[in-house]
C-alpha cells in the first residue's frame, strides 16, 4: 500500500550498505587502513611477521594485533641469515664475513601475504616480511630478495617469468631417536604404507583426515591447490601448485611447508621434505615448470605466431643445460641432496632434454603453444622456494639474452650411465661461487654469504659418524 504523504510503498527500507570485498578475502590486502579493518572483523589476537631465511625457515617475531597496526618498527638480527641448519655460526672464510656489529635488518610486513593461521586455537593472522637495511634499503642476500632481482631482470626485458612449482614429501611415523631409519606412518586401514603406490587413489585415501585438514587449511588462507597425488614410494605425496607469480608461488610453497607440517602433526605424525629420507626408495622432488610470456600482449614467448617453438625457447633450454649445474647447490642445498641425485631412483642425473622425456633434467611436456613450458627435474624438495627458483630462472634468463643453443632433444632414456650434474655439495659450491654471471643475477653478497654458511654445514656434517663407517670400518681397516 502505498503512503499517503510520500506516495512510495509503505514497506520500503533504506538500502544497507555492503562490507568492501577485501573484508571477505583470504589472503592479502592493500594498505594498513584495510590490514586493520581486516583483523578487527577477524578477532584477530596475535600476528606472526616472518621472513624465510636460507633454509626456508619461518624467521621472524610474534606481537598483538593492536602493536602491528601501529606503525612498529621491527628488526632481526643480520647473523639470522648467517647460521646453519643446525643452529651454529661459520668460521669467517674466504669472503664470508659478520656483520661487525651484527647489526639489525628491518621487516618491512608485504600486506599482499596476510592471512590466518588456521591450526592455532587463538585467532592469529601471519604476514610474509621482506628485509630492509636501517636505511630502507632491499637486503641483498636474503632469499626473497634474491628471487626479486631475478624477476626484475626479465621485468627490464619486457618479459613476465611464470611458474608452476610441484612439491613432493614423504609422512613419517614419529620417533625421537635420529641413529635409527625413518618408517613410514600406519594409514587408516591400521597398516604401514608400502611402496608402489604411484598415483594410486587408495593410497592417498590412507590418509584421508590428513588430507582434508589440508585442504582446509590452505583454503583458509587462500592457498590454491590444483592437484594431489599418491608419489612412488610409501606415504610420499606431491601437491600441484597452480601457475603464476613467481614471487607469489614461492610464498605459497614457503607457507604450503609450514601448512602441510603442521597437518600431519594433527594427526600424530611427521611430514618431510628431506631429499632422500629412505634410502630404499625414491627421493622427493621440487619440479618447477617455467615459462615466459611478453609484459605488454601476455603471450608466450616460448610459441610463435603459427604455434611452433620459438628461438628463445630453445635459448631458455641451452641456458639451463649450461648453467643450472654451476646453481644447482641452490636447487640441492644440502649433503643429503645429492643422495637424490643417483642414476636408477627416478631421478634425472643428467643435464639433457627432450618432448615428455621423464629421464631428461629438463622435460617439455606435450601442450598448447600458448602453454608451451619447460619443466626442471632437478630441484629437491628440501630446496628454499625463493633460491630454486632463483636460481632455475636466472638460467633460462642467461640463456635467452646470451642466445644460447641447446644440445638435440634425447629421444631415449638418458637416465643410465655417468652422472652430469656435481656429486656433492663442496663441488656443487664451487661451481657456484666460480661462475661471473651469477655475481650479476644473484649478487655477490649472497654469493659470499650462501656458500660460507654451506661450507659451515659440510664441516658440522663431517663430525658425524655415520653407520656405514661402524659397519665397514670398524674391524676391516
Amino acid at each position: 500500500m502505498a503512503s499517503r504523504k510520500s506516495g512510495k510503498p509503505a514497506s520500503a527500507k533504506p538500502a544497507q550498505p555492503t562490507a568492501p570485498k577485501y573484508l571477505d578475502a583470504k589472503r592479502g590486502v592493500a594498505n594498513w587502513t584495510q590490514a586493520t579493518e581486516w583483523l578487527r572483523v577477524r578477532g584477530i589476537e596475535d600476528i606472526e611477521c616472518i621472513t624465510p631465511d636460507f633454509a626456508g625457515v619461518a624467521r621472524g617475531k610474534m606481537m598483538p594485533s593492536s602493536k602491528f597496526t601501529s606503525n612498529t618498527s621491527l628488526s632481526l638480527p643480520s647473523a639470522v641469515f648467517r647460521h646453519t641448519i643446525s643452529g651454529e655460526y661459520p668460521e669467517e672464510t674466504g669472503d664470508f664475513r659478520y656483520d661487525p656489529l651484527d647489526g639489525d635488518l628491518k621487516l618491512v610486513p608485504d600486506l599482499s601475504t596476510l592471512s590466518v593461521v588456521p591450526w592455532e586455537t587463538d585467532p592469529t593472522a601471519q604476514v610474509i616480511c621482506d628485509m630492509v637495511t636501517t636505511k630502507g634499503e632491499p637486503v641483498s642476500y636474503t632469499p626473497r630478495n634474491v628471487l626479486k632481482k631475478v624477476v626484475e631482470l626479465y621485468t627490464a626485458r619486457g618479459w613476465k617469468p611464470v611458474v608452476a612449482p610441484e612439491i613432493e614429501f614423504y609422512l613419517v611415523a614419529q620417533h625421537e631417536d635420529p641413529d635409527y631409519p625413518l618408517k613410514p606412518p600406519r594409514g587408516r586401514s591400521g597398516r604401514t604404507i608400502t611402496g608402489g603406490q604411484s598415483y594410486s587413489i587408495a593410497g592417498v585415501n590412507e590418509f584421508d583426515e590428513l588430507v582434508d585438514d589440508i585442504y582446509d587449511f590452505s583454503d583458509k588462507q587462500g592457498l590454491e591447490i590444483d592437484t594431489l597425488i599418491h608419489e612412488e614410494g610409501p606415504a610420499q605425496l606431491e601437491i600441484n601448485l597452480r601457475h603464476g607469480d613467481p614471487v607469489e608461488l614461492a610464498d605459497q610453497v614457503f607457507m604450503f611447508k609450514r601448512t602441510i607440517r603442521e597437518a600431519a602433526l594433527k594427526h600424530g605424525m611427521y611430514a618431510t621434505f628431506m631429499a632422500k629420507p629412505m634410502q630404499q626408495y625414491a627421493g622427493s622432488a621440487m619440479h618447477i615448470h617455467q615459462s615466459v610470456v611478453d609484459a605488454k600482449s601476455g603471450k608466450n614467448v616460448f610459441s610463435k605466431a603459427d604455434g611452433e617453438p620459438s628461438e628463445a625457447f630453445f635459448h631458455f633450454i641451452g641456458g639451463m643445460q649450461h648453467y643450472v649445474p654451476r646453481a644447482l647447490v641452490m636447487m640441492a642445498p644440502y649433503v643429503n641432496s645429492y643422495r637424490r641425485l643417483t642414476p636408477d631412483m627416478a631421478c634425472p642425473v643428467n643435464n639433457a632434454w627432450g618432448y615428455d622425456n621423464r629421464t631428461t633434467a629438463f622435460r617439455v611436456p606435450h601442450s598448447e603453444p600458448v602453454a608451451r613450458r619447460v619443466e626442471n627435474r632437478l630441484p629437491s624438495s628440501d630446496a628454499n622456494s625463493y633460491l630454486a627458483l632463483a636460481a632455475s630462472l636466472a638460467c633460462g634468463y642467461l640463456g635467452m639474452v646470451n642466445g644460447l643453443v641447446p644440445s638435440d632433444p634425447a629421444y631415449k632414456t638418458v637416465n643410465e650411465g655417468s652422472v652430469d650434474l656435481p656429486r656433492g655439495l663442496l663441488e656443487a659450491l664451487s661451481l657456484l661461487e666460480g661462475e661471473p654471471a651469477f655475481a650479476e643475477m644473484f649478487g655477490q653478497e649472497f654469493i659470499n654469504t650462501y656458500v660460507g654458511v654451506k661450507r659451515g654445514e659440510f664441516e658440522t656434517f663431517m663430525q658425524v659418524i655415520s653407520p656405514w663407517e661402524r659397519e665397514f670400518l670398524l674391524l676391516n681397516v
